[in-house]
């Protein structure tokens, strides 16, 4: 995938404009989407990580569906609060992300347990900042990848402002968690429906959004076949359907 030089935002959009003028081209018959993070149109990008995703990855910026999915959230709540005082704590920082949010908040700081390219080399589990730190914090898809879910639940809700949020979500693949006899790629377990009623005891409020509240031209879905996984994802449960929904809770202390 490309990546997108640091231009001016008339020359960052010409650059989108060209790439998806290219893709448009590698991919003739493909649906096309609008990403709502960098204003690319066209086809989107196939992603094999793990199992086969269709239509997963911007041709612009490079944004995967959770990535749309939160940011869809995000301009929903700055609808309901002013982002320009807030104070935000993201865990491992996506790159289309750590791009726009500086711009989007009034004070914004980075964390990550690996402590690359951070603010802050930190331990979800046990953050050492100060009770009420921050408004909002960001962590998405990673508490999959932390060993004590209720620990790091209960520590991002003590460094909360009253009246702030914690956006957490978590890939979904069925009603219940399963929990791998070890870490699969630093992942701890496949996470159900029942993480949303985790968080609910963690907080004791918490909005749900799910792809289904927001345009699909923005392509937030997950296209995948989750009927059979690689041997590497065994224990992660089997599905029926191509089309399986992304969920991201805002849990309120």
């Amino acid at each position: 995938m490309l990546k997108l030089p640091h231009l001016g935002s008339l020359g960052r959009f010409a650059l989108v404009a060209v790439k998806s003028q290219v893709i448009r081209v590698l991919h003739p018959n493909q649906e096309q989407f609008e990403c709502p993070l960098c204003g690319y149109r066209g086809p989107f990008l196939n992603s094999a990580s793990e199992n086969v995703r269709r239509h997963a990855v911007c041709g612009g910026c490079g944004s995967l569906e959770r990535h749309r999915v939160v940011w869809m959230v995000l301009q929903t709540l700055a609808k309901e609060r002013d982002f320009r005082g807030m104070s935000v704590l993201h865990f491992a920082p996506e790159p289309c992300f750590a791009k726009r949010f500086p711009a989007m908040f009034g004070k914004y700081e980075t964390a990550d347990i690996s402590g690359r390219h951070v603010d802050h080399k930190v331990d979800m589990c046990a953050l050492p900042f100060a009770e009420g730190s921050f408004d909002m914090v960001i962590a998405s898809h990673v508490l999959h990848h932390v060993l004590d879910e209720e620990a790091a639940l209960r520590s991002l809700r003590r460094v909360l402002r009253p009246g702030g949020a914690a956006i957490v979500p978590v890939p979904v693949f069925s009603d219940v968690t399963i929990e791998y006899p070890y870490p699969i790629e630093t992942q701890r377990r496949a996470p159900g429906m029942d993480y949303l009623e985790r968080c609910r005891k963690a907080f004791g409020e918490v909005r749900v959004f799910s792809s289904s509240d927001f345009d699909p031209r923005y392509q937030i879905w997950i296209y995948e076949d989750r009927s059979q996984w690689p041997p590497l994802l065994r224990f992660r449960p089997r599905s029926q359907g191509e089309k399986h929904k992304e969920y991201v809770p805002v849990c309120i202390p």
